[in-house]
């Protein structure tokens, strides 16, 4: 799955920075770090949106080098202040936000100066989302919503100037990020087709006429730019240990580092392998027959994984079927008093928009915090587009058992309802600036949770889960050998594949994901670990109870697993 946070592109208006040092001597830390959040709405548009404040929709974000340099200058003035406020006065929750923001200040300034992927990466530069959400969230009237992003159709021409020139023009493009963007590119069009459409519905078509036709103008030229530029790009997709390390610790940040998280997931490998080797023999004589097993440990496990995914769903009924298990899971978590739900916020399975496809097939799309009532999609892309072969080998991978766990994972108990719970959490920090690691963690840990409750219990099942499992592990082990260690297309293909029983066009769209993203791919094992390890120390003592180990560690909202686990390692 692939979490979708939305992309913050960042304007800045002529207003002035906010004075922290005056803000903190007359307010206490919860004023501080609202003051903060307002002056960064101001200066960065885009963010406010994706956050559910819609009052900042009419103003307009251009990927320039004014704006990146007045963002450092706001980033180092609130770091500072951040850095000095103590933390002995505050509570749980404010010593939360304090690390939070100064750990997000500084992830956003190496990124600024140090990663710099707008100037190498043409698919930051995407504003079909921004315009989506102002166009169909139903905040205001459409006659409304259509006048607030007016200014952002008018500005797109101004946009792609600015993004092309940000993108270094000697080469330092990767292919793979701008074929992305090209790729996407009939997504924005169509977006700007729903706008025309819905401008028509509300009677507003003459004065949309000229916006699009110079916005449609704007997006062709740019992908024009795009291929102009991609025989000369040579930067390399492969950040290299030199910004993989800083970038881990950044976006993880867990108690471990890249390596030792890379050899910590190698070593998980070999323990589900070994159990799955188990698991696989005795299904054999049920599943294969009489024939004699190999004796190769991959090839065990991979006739019987292969020969149980015979078993899944028609494509046409590949979504159909994910909206119908919704429910199934939430009794299940209801009838096991596993934790209570929020029956007031429903879940929205529907099929991915087109200008988000290419990266991931699945994947929740949360309201902003500001927001929390919005709905929240279930983004599901459909097999409709892919030959009968290639539909076959996604829905084999998908198996009867695999697409439960996969809506295991994606919605219930996973990441729609660590959603629901994060944002009724007790600051706005966490909700806006929520920790992937221990977002993806927990719907590893999910679908742990799940399986040991005895749901789907059947030996299939328990294999199935290994090899999902197995999955999470071996995205680590992908990504720091793909873009440390220098792993080949062939070697990640039969690591995939061969070694981890996924299907040809799962394997497929794993190197294509581990080319256009990095450390992303981490987050699954590093917050799984780490949650897993903090509820088996807690189990060790005295009336431990399940349910409440999962609602207080939600509470928390999504901070770092290492925060959390110190606060419950407290009592």
């Amino acid at each position: 799955m692939f979490f979708n946070r939305r992309q913050f592109n960042l304007v800045f208006t002529a207003a002035p920075l906010l004075s922290a040092p005056v803000l903190a001597q007359d307010a206490g830390f919860d004023k501080l770090a609202e003051s903060f959040l307002e002056g960064l709405w101001k200066l960065d548009p885009d963010a406010a949106v994706n956050a559910g404040r819609f009052e900042f929709g009419p103003q307009v974000s251009l990927p320039s080098a004014a704006r990146r340099g007045r963002l450092r200058v706001f980033l180092k003035q609130w770091l500072a202040e951040f850095e000095r406020q103590p933390e002995a006065p505050l509570n749980t929750s404010q010593r939360m936000d304090r690390a939070m923001l100064i750990a997000k200040i500084q992830s956003d300034l190496w990124r600024l100066d140090s990663l710099r992927e707008w100037s190498w990466s043409p698919a930051e530069h995407n504003p079909a989302g921004l315009l989506d959400l102002l166009l169909n969230t139903d905040y205001a009237p459409l006659p409304e919503r259509l006048k607030t992003l007016r200014p952002r159709l008018v500005a797109l021409p101004a946009y792609y100037r600015a993004a092309q020139a940000s993108l270094a023009g000697d080469g330092g493009i990767t292919r793979e990020h701008s074929e992305l963007a090209i790729q996407q590119a009939p997504g924005v069009l169509g977006v700007l087709d729903d706008i025309a459409r819905r401008a028509a519905e509300a009677g507003q078509a003459a004065a949309f006429k000229a916006p699009l036709a110079q916005a449609r103008a704007a997006v062709n030229g740019y992908v024009a730019h795009l291929k102009r530029l991609l025989p000369t790009a040579r930067r390399s997709f492969r950040l290299g240990a030199e910004l993989y390390e800083p970038k881990f610790a950044h976006d993880i940040q867990s108690a471990r580092t890249a390596r030792q998280t890379y050899d910590f997931a190698q070593q998980r490998r070999e323990e589900v392998l070994a159990s799955m080797q188990a698991q696989a023999a005795a299904l054999w004589p049920s599943v294969i027959g009489s024939e004699a097993p190999p004796a190769d440990r991959f090839a065990l496990i991979g006739r019987v994984i292969a020969k149980l995914s015979e078993r899944h769903v028609k494509r046409e009924q590949f979504v159909d079927e994910i909206r119908a298990q919704i429910p199934v899971l939430e009794a299940w978590i209801r009838d096991h008093d596993l934790l209570t739900q929020d029956a007031s916020k429903p879940l929205v399975v529907r099929e991915t928009p087109e200008y988000e496809r290419g990266v991931a097939g699945a994947g929740i799309e949360a309201p902003g915090p500001y927001r929390p009532q919005d709905r929240t999609y279930y983004n599901v892309t459909p097999l409709d587009g892919l030959s009968d072969a290639e539909a076959e080998s996604s829905l084999r991978e998908y198996n009867h058992w695999i697409l439960q766990i996969l809506n295991i994972h994606e919605a219930i108990p996973g990441h729609y309802t660590q959603l629901v719970y994060a944002n009724r959490a007790p600051s706005k920090v966490k909700a806006l600036f929520g920790n992937g690691a221990m977002v993806e963690g927990w719907a590893v840990y999910g679908e742990r949770m799940m399986i040991e409750s005895g749901y789907g219990a059947s030996p299939e099942m328990t294999l199935m889960w290994g090899k999902w499992h197995l999955r999470s592990v071996t995205n680590t082990v992908l990504d720091y050998g793909v873009h440390v260690l220098g792993m080949s297309e062939a070697d990640a293909i039969d690591l995939l594949t061969r070694q981890a029983f996924q299907t040809a066009s799962e394997a497929k769209e794993k190197w294509r994901r581990v080319q256009l993203s990095s450390v992303q791919l981490t987050s699954y094992f590093s917050g799984y670990s780490e949650i897993f390890a903090l509820r088996e120390q807690l189990k060790s003592r005295p009336g431990f109870d399940l349910k409440r180990f999962h609602e207080q560690f939600l509470s928390y909202g999504s901070a770092p697993v290492r925060l959390i686990a110190a606060e419950m390692l407290k009592a």
